[in-house]
């Protein structure tokens, strides 16, 4: 989670939203991204989507399985949907999103059991440092546009 940690600090410095993702597979890093859709002008750039296209092409398979997933923020549902299709099979996650969020918040779709593979997820690691970069960046959003 430190490394995604790291991510969404250079998505921040980029000037997008702090969003950081990485994939694990038998303790080694296959793919790490950052959100980059305001960069790329691509909808579909988010960190977790980013990884998982990263590792695929690392794995030369588009099926994830033994591969763990480190988000700082809970997925929204176009991630879980390929975070479910890449057959990840462990997700961790920092920080919830209320707002937003695909995997216990708005709906659950990585522990649907209505689908044909389900997720194992884990929530809350370094919940606060996760939350406190999202708080931190639009904070400083909110300022900027007050000072326009």
């Amino acid at each position: 989670m430190k490394t995604a940690l790291s991510e969404a600090a250079q998505a921040a410095a980029e000037g997008e939203v702090p969003v950081g993702a990485v994939i694990v597979k038998d303790g080694e890093i296959l793919a790490r991204a950052h959100n980059l859709t305001e960069t790329l002008n691509d909808p579909t750039a988010h960190a977790e989507v980013l990884a998982i296209r990263e590792a695929a092409s690392k794995l030369g398979w588009a099926r994830l399985t033994g591969c763990t997933m480190y988000v700082t923020v809970e997925p929204c549902a176009m991630c879980a949907g390929a975070i479910v299709w890449a057959r990840i099979e462990e997700l961790v996650i920092g920080t919830m999103d209320p707002k937003a969020g695909a995997c216990g918040s708005l709906m659950d779709i990585p522990e649907d059991e209505r689908l044909n593979h389900r997720v194992n997820i884990r929530r809350g690691m370094l919940a606060d440092e996760c939350a406190g970069i999202m708080k931190d960046f639009f904070a400083q959003r909110r300022r900027e546009r007050r000072n326009r």
